[in-house]
Parts: C-alpha cells; structure tokens; sequence
C-alpha cells in the first residue's frame, strides 16, 4: 500500500492469494470503495484452466481488461479472447469461465461492481483447491463456497 499526502491509499487490499497455479491480487475491496466496486489481478500460467465450474452472478457485473497474454473466455457458450488492452464486460447472469489457451502466461485486470465478492470468496476457494495435492478439488465443497458468495455454478454440459 502506498499513503498519498491527502489520506487516499493506492492499492488499500494488496492481498495476494494464491488458488493452485492462479493468483489473485486484489487492489480494492468494497472495504475501500464504499462498497462501489471491487479490483483485482488475476495471473494465469499458460495452458491453465479455472478449476472451479462455469456459473453465473446476479449481483454484479464483471469487466475483464487484458494486461499480458490472452484469456478465452466463454460467455454464454459464447468464446471470446481477451488480450492486452481488451475489455470484456460480463453481465448478471450471464454463465462464464475462462481458459489459458496459449503458450503465454496472463494477466487480466477484473473489477466487480458493485463490490457483491471479495478476498473471503478466493481464501475460501483457495483452501479447497490448494488442499488437492494429488487429485482434482472437493466439487462439493467448491460449489458451497459458491453458492455462500451468491454464485451460481453452472450445469454441467451434456456427456456425448
């Protein structure tokens, strides 16, 4: 954290948290906007997937903005790459995920207004798959956190 002259903070959280080979770098929480908005780096190594399941969120918008690398999100069976100075605006209830498709790490900047989600959500998520040594993460217990951080995980899509 940074203290400006005038009492304002630049990057008040700076938290990182580590979720398996992502990491999550949160800049401001709604502690710090008045619950306006919430700020984050999200870092994902090449050839990285989200472990956790597509969902949705009708609290909130999400809006990606590429840093480095490119990130293929689907949105609403929908993929779209997002890459350096690229922004994708996700809306409530649209159902999304994403994945590192490419030889590149990423780094997307994400910002959640309002600030319905913050660092408590990616802890919680991080313990369960950061516990999965030798194997997938506790679905269950994934899909809990989600749905107490008003996520709603997605069905999953139809086996051929």
């Amino acid at each position: 954290m940074i203290q400006l002259t005038n009492g304002l903070d630049v990057n008040p959280s700076d938290e990182t948290i580590r979720i398996g080979p992502h990491t999550v770098h949160f800049l401001i929480t709604g502690e710090d906007s008045g619950s306006s908005l919430a700020a984050f780096e999200l870092d994902v190594p090449a050839a990285e997937s989200l472990e956790a399941p597509a969902h949705s969120h009708e609290h909130y918008e999400e809006t990606i903005y590429g840093i480095d690398g490119v990130l293929t999100w689907t949105v609403n069976g929908k993929t779209i790459d997002v890459g350096p100075g690229m922004a994708l605006c996700i809306p409530r209830g649209a159902v999304h995920r994403f994945d590192n498709n490419g030889s590149q790490d990423a780094k997307v900047l994400c910002i959640i207004s309002p600030a319905a989600i913050g660092p408590q959500f990616f802890r919680e998520v991080g313990e369960v798959i950061n516990a999965a040594v030798d194997g997938p993460p506790d679905v269950a217990s994934l899909l809990a956190i989600m749905r107490a951080h008003g996520l709603r995980p997605a069905a999953p899509p139809p086996q051929a």
